[in-house]
C-alpha cells in the first residue's frame, strides 16, 4: 500500500465552493433532489472557511449549477434519482447569500456535475497557478466527487472538507469520501484543519 503523505496544502491553494445555492434544500416544496438529513448543517460551515480564505488571500471560485428553462442542457441528468432542478431564473438557483459571495469574486456557471466539464475552470486555475484544490459544497457523491476526480486526473492535489460537504444520503456521502481518499491519501480534512492551514499560508 502507498503510504506517501502530503501536506494539506501543497503549493498554491484555491478554495472551490460548489453549488451552495439558495433553493431545493430549504424550499417548502418537495425537493427534486435527495438530501442527507443534516445537509444544511454542513453548508452552514461554509462562511467560516470562506472568511478564512479571504483573510489568507487564498483565491475562491464559486460555482453555480444552472439549467436553461427549456431543459435542453440536462442531457442524461434526469435519467436517475433527480427531477428537474436549478433552472435559470428560479430564486433557489441563485448562490446562497449567506455564504458571502462578492461581486468581484471568481464565479463560474456550470451545466453538468463536474466543475471542469464544459467550463473555463482549467483556464482560471492555470492563471492562478493553482496546485491544491480545496472543495466544499454539495453533493459529496455527485458534483464534489466528480470535480475531485477530474482535478485528480488533471494532476492537482485535491482536498475535500468532510464536514463542509454533504450528499444525497449519509451512505452516499460516506462512500464518496472514502472513494476520494482512495485516490489521494490525506484528501479528507476538516473545517478546523483547513482554517489552520490557511492561517499558516498568511504567516
Amino acid at each position: 500500500m502507498n503510504n506517501n503523505t502530503r501536506a494539506l496544502i501543497e503549493g498554491n491553494p484555491v478554495l472551490v465552493v460548489i453549488d451552495i445555492q439558495g433553493g431545493d434544500s430549504s424550499s417548502d416544496e418537495p425537493s427534486a433532489i435527495p438530501f442527507m438529513s443534516d445537509y444544511q448543517k454542513h453548508m452552514d460551515r461554509a462562511p467560516a472557511i470562506i472568511k478564512a480564505a479571504r483573510e489568507a488571500d487564498v483565491p475562491i471560485v464559486f460555482f453555480q449549477e444552472a439549467h436553461r428553462r427549456d431543459l435542453i442542457d440536462f442531457g442524461r441528468e434526469l435519467d436517475g434519482a433527480e427531477g428537474i432542478h436549478l433552472l435559470e431564473g428560479d430564486p433557489g438557483t441563485e448562490i446562497d447569500p449567506a455564504i458571502g459571495m462578492r461581486a468581484d469574486d471568481y464565479f463560474i456557471r456550470k451545466r453538468r456535475y463536474s466543475c471542469f466539464f464544459g467550463t473555463e475552470f482549467e483556464i482560471l486555475l492555470k492563471g492562478l497557478k493553482a496546485n491544491t484544490l480545496i472543495l466544499i459544497g454539495g453533493h459529496t457523491d455527485v458534483c464534489v466527487h466528480y470535480t475531485f476526480v477530474d482535478g485528480h486526473q488533471h494532476d492537482y492535489f485535491c482536498r475535500v472538507v468532510e464536514d463542509c460537504v454533504a450528499g444525497s444520503s449519509q451512505a452516499a456521502h460516506d462512500a464518496a469520501l472514502n472513494a476520494m481518499e482512495y485516490l489521494q491519501t490525506g484528501a479528507r480534512c476538516t473545517t478546523e484543519q483547513v482554517a489552520a492551514a490557511f492561517r499558516q499560508c498568511s504567516d
